[in-house]
């Protein structure tokens, strides 16, 4: 007889959700719903059910709770608009209609399955430019529309836990997230992911303005460790909200520096004006304190041990597009 919990992640191909999903799958069983824009069923071990769908889609939702069967104990929400950069120009609609239908669609769908507890991103982008270093607790006013989305799923967990309180809803504000998968994100991915392409190709990493903005890169396997001790606690924790962060910052020069280290290599940067005049996220590092007391939570991945395993595990191959117009 399977006694395993049962877990569905939306948006499960992706970086996050592949990660999260390969290292419990022998553990929980669970199904990945993902629609591939920014997913590769490839990042997935072969014995990880999938089922491609959109989690806009009531129907697809269901698709994957018939593999499920019956009740499901989590469900881990990662799919939809990841990015500021996919609401831009013709993106606005879409990005605002994708992000928001997807939560209240799989919200809905979990609570309605026997869910205890849904977990999903938010953003450390709601924080903006707030002084360091960034707590929960901290006003925030979204700086663009990306974070105005995670700042409605908030306010939206808040209300729907009044109504619902036997479902926990646990957002996670992630900080600057790198580690293996992010190959199908192309230009979503993280700075270090887009960086250590560049040097491993033997071209200059591009960095907006001086390279001394910095940033709290944090390992996802430090990520999914924080995911699972909110999963997996017993205390009731209602509608709450965490920082998961290294809780130390890092120039992008400084990033630069080490991948260099790590592939043996002396490849300068290129420097170029800042595009983004608006709302530029200078500084960022987290206050951790809240997830350490309440979960437990300590991250035990250092940035030096993460880049050199970034590079050791290095997919150039699978890379599916690159570009120096993200945020930097």
């Amino acid at each position: 007889m399977n006694n395993k919990k049962k877990i569905l992640i939306t948006g499960g191909a992706g970086f996050i959700g592949s990660n999260f999903a390969n290292i419990h799958n022998a553990e929980y069983e669970i199904v990945v719903l993902d629609n591939l824009f920014l997913g590769d069923k490839n990042n997935l071990n072969p014995d990880v059910q999938f089922v491609e769908g959109d989690a806009c889609k009531q129907e697809d939702l269901d698709r994957a709770g018939d593999l499920i069967g019956g009740v499901v104990d989590y469900v881990i929400h990662f799919a939809g608009t990841s990015s500021q950069p996919m609401f831009n120009g013709d993106g606005f609609v879409w990005g605002y209609t994708n992000a928001i239908s997807s939560f209240v669609n799989t919200l809905e769908w979990a609570r309605k399955h026997g869910a205890t507890k849904f977990l999903y991103a938010s953003t450390s982008s709601l924080y903006a430019n707030n002084p360091l270093p960034l707590v929960e607790n901290q006003k925030v006013v979204p700086p663009n529309h990306y974070a105005v989305t995670k700042h409605l799923y908030e306010e939206c967990s808040a209300c729907y836990n009044v109504v619902y309180p036997e479902m926990d809803i646990i957002g996670f504000r992630f900080m600057s997230v790198y580690g293996p998968n992010e190959e199908a994100k192309g230009v979503y991915a993280n700075l270090i992911s887009q960086f250590a392409w560049d040097i491993g190709r033997d071209l200059a990493p591009v960095i907006y303005g001086d390279g001394t903005q910095t940033r709290d890169f944090t390992n996802i396997k430090d990520v999914v460790h924080g995911i699972t001790l909110a999963m997996t606690s017993k205390e009731k924790l209602g509608a709450d909200v965490f920082n998961i962060g290294l809780g130390k910052s890092t120039s992008l020069n400084d990033i630069v520096d080490a991948l260099n280290k790590a592939f043996g290599k002396n490849i300068k940067p290129e420097y170029v004006d800042n595009p983004i005049k608006e709302s530029y996220i200078q500084d960022q590092y987290a206050d951790i304190s809240k997830i350490q007391k309440k979960l437990g939570f300590r991250p035990t991945v250092t940035l030096v041990e993460g880049i050199k395993n970034q590079v050791e595990n290095l997919r150039l191959e699978k890379v599916q597009k690159t570009s120096s117009d993200d945020f930097r």
